[in-house]
């Protein structure tokens, strides 16, 4: 099974009302596609090629440094949003029991005044973008929840502070250098198997490696579809749908043999915030009850290793 491309330009960040039977027909779209497969491409959000080409240029420009250059930004850092930052290479290990990702990663936490940037174009562009991936999610949310014949606010509510130190949502610029086969560590790829955490991830890239994997439990390709964002249900989200909805696990592959290219990405972690208490919005108690901030910090520990 493929990953379908719906069209969201009814409801695309244009500002415009969108009317019940379109609302409806979205909704029956995603349901369908985060119900089989999990993920969906979304074409005519209103989020323009361009603006993933800024965002992707001020990041590599950033990665391009010495780590000497970067290490006074990284991960851990920030005072009050511990994700905020850099995020060097082989430190995280999104399947535990395989050597450290070949990736470099900037998360973009806390849109806080005060917080420190690499530079001011860099804090520009990146604000600019978290914005408007929020409002997209936001829609995407309602959406959804208007699918399950839930009133909006069940999921809106629940994530009212993107953007804050209240909430784990993340912009996260990723980069994946060229790999050398030799040096690479025994059963090492650019991102390991995983699952993401929150409620939905917004993914924008532009070359291949991607791999999802089907119900069957083989890995199909995630390729890259001009002009689309590629969204995916995460695990709070199968846990606030009682299974409904499918948070499935995917992973980047290394490039070929012989193939020295690099890549680059942007995921947009759309996470309900810190004291939101996620419970099965069916009333079935198919999963206890827990806090958005307590499930985060628990599935970082397994990432980067316990504090």
């Amino acid at each position: 099974m493929s990953i379908p491309v719906v069209d969201f330009g009814a409801y695309g960040l244009s500002g415009r009302d969108v009317a019940d039977e379109q609302l409806h027909n979205l909704g029956e779209e995603l349901k369908a596609a985060f119900t089989d497969v999990g993920f969906v491409y979304l074409k005519n959000t209103g989020i323009t090629d361009d603006e993933v080409d800024r965002v992707m240029d001020v990041s590599e420009n950033f990665f391009m440094q010495p780590d000497d250059a970067k290490r006074p930004f990284s991960r851990g850092s920030f005072a009050g949003s511990a994700n905020h930052g850099w995020v060097s290479l082989e430190t995280e290990r999104l399947n535990p029991r395989r050597p450290g990702d070949l990736k470099e990663a900037f998360n973009a936490v806390s849109l806080r005044p005060d917080i420190k940037w690499p530079s001011s174009d860099f804090q520009e562009i990146q604000t600019s973008f978290f914005l408007r991936c929020k409002e997209l999610s936001l829609r995407v949310l309602r959406v959804m929840a208007h699918s399950l014949g839930l009133d909006p606010g069940v999921f809106l509510s629940a994530h009212r502070e993107i953007g804050t130190d209240e909430n784990g949502t993340t912009l996260r610029s990723l980069y994946y250098p060229p790999v050398n086969r030799k040096k690479a560590k025994e059963g090492q790829l650019r991102c390991g198997e995983h699952s993401d955490y929150g409620s939905i991830t917004l993914l924008f890239q532009r070359s291949e490696g991607l791999q999802v994997r089907r119900r069957s439990g083989e890995f199909m390709c995630a390729p890259c579809v001009p002009g689309t964002v590629l969204i995916n249900i995460a695990d709070l989200m199968q846990r606030w749908t009682s299974d409904q909805l499918v948070s499935v696990v995917h992973r980047v592959l290394l490039p070929p043999a012989g193939d020295s290219s690099t890549r680059q990405s942007l995921a947009f972690f759309a996470q309900p915030d810190d004291v939101a208490v996620i419970t099965c919005c069916d009333g079935s108690n198919k999963y206890p009850p827990v806090s958005s901030g307590d499930f985060l910090k628990e599935r970082f520990n397994d990432s980067y290793g316990r504090s």
